[in-house]
């Protein structure tokens, strides 16, 4: 993670000073860290630069295809959003499936695992090794802690393309609205910078670590008001696995998809007081985070999202490093505080560009 954002953040830099400083859309570029911290932490250096921004690409490609996705038959229309999607998803899933096939190679010559799926591809090794040798007849052979199947190239393919582009859009939309807001809010920029310096000891190239992360008490908070303030997911489908009353007039039949919106669980008044302001100050000296059933940003029951603790952490690790190293100004447009639903909450794309966020970013 360190490796990605300092390469990235370096990038923002050069590609301000590459513009003469003037601002520039930078919605891009966060889709593309995202993309590259989540294939470096499933893939590592098995997948290219090149192909991590092809697939940045591809996922935005690919979302946009859901917006058609009940219109009968379009995704064998050609040059329709569904058929591009549907091209550019196969064509992620076959670039991941050549990854892990690097990747099955590595780790059978003995490499050490130094991403998700070298673990994944050890595990299996080791579970094949244990069959082999019970089949062969061996007697007290020691069980893998994690016992799993073979797994083909191809399965691990669409496994992690079902990961990463149910993060994508989310993390980039979340990564969107914390540059533009602290930007648009100094004294919070300036608690945050101050807190990841303290944790650091004074040393702002310190690497981030998880104990660090328990210490970030404001970081966290600003981290966690984001979120309610701008949660990236505001749709959580259900299925009604029974009769169900929503009101007291209006009973959801069993069987029936229920797609309710966290939006106003999030901004209701009588629990989060003055829900427009953001004010990470409501998850320390208010009581905000004892208001769990509104807090519906990673869903909620046994399928609650996965990234449910990844994602605050990984933010906190981007904005906290980003405040040490960086100043950044965002450049209001007319459209800026807008919000555009694509999937998740971005902001709104002026109508003179094709990208949203205008922002310089220079080195601190």
């Amino acid at each position: 993670m360190e490796q990605v954002l300092g390469d990235y953040f370096t990038k923002f830099v050069a590609t301000t000073e590459a513009n003469t400083g003037r601002p520039i859309a930078f919605m891009p570029l966060f889709r593309e860290i995202n993309c590259a911290l989540s294939c470096r932490t499933f893939f590592g250096d098995y997948i290219s630069q090149d192909a991590v921004k092809k697939i940045a690409h591809d996922f935005y490609l690919a979302t946009a295809a859901l917006e058609l996705v009940n219109v009968p038959l379009s995704v064998h229309i050609p040059f329709t959003k569904t058929w591009l999607g549907k091209r550019t998803a196969e064509a992620v899933r076959t670039e991941f499936a050549k990854c892990a096939a690097s990747c099955k190679a590595n780790i059978a010559k003995g490499a050490a695992p130094t991403c998700i799926v070298d673990h994944w591809v050890l595990h299996m090794f080791e579970s094949n090794n244990y069959r082999e040798r019970v089949a062969a007849g061996e007697k007290d052979v020691e069980k893998p802690t994690n016992l799993i199947r073979e797994f083909t190239n191809e399965e691990i393919g669409e496994t992690l393309f079902t990961f990463l582009f149910a993060s994508q859009d989310a993390s980039s939309s979340a990564t969107t609205w914390l540059f533009q807001v602290l930007a648009q809010r100094p004294d919070v920029l300036a608690r945050l910078r101050e807190e990841n310096l303290s944790a650091r000891e004074g040393n702002k190239s310190k690497p981030f670590d998880l104990s660090m992360l328990e210490s970030l008490t404001y970081t966290n908070a600003v981290v966690k008001e984001l979120l309610r303030h701008r949660p990236p997911v505001i749709f959580v489908p259900y299925l009604a696995t029974k009769n169900f009353a929503v009101t007291a007039d209006y009973t959801v039949p069993k069987g029936s998809m229920i797609i309710p919106s966290c939006y106003p669980a999030l901004h209701d008044p009588a629990v989060y007081p003055n829900p427009n302001d953001f004010d990470p100050d409501r998850w320390i000296s208010g009581d905000a985070e004892s208001k769990t059933k509104n807090w519906l940003v990673f869903g909620a029951g046994p399928h609650d999202c996965l990234a449910r603790k990844y994602v605050p952490l990984s933010m906190a690790a981007m904005i906290g490093k980003a405040a040490l190293e960086l100043e950044w100004e965002h450049h209001a447009t007319p459209l800026s505080e807008e919000i555009r639903v694509f999937a998740t909450l971005f902001p709104m794309v002026s109508s003179s560009s094709k990208a949203s966020v205008p922002l310089t970013a220079v080195l601190s």
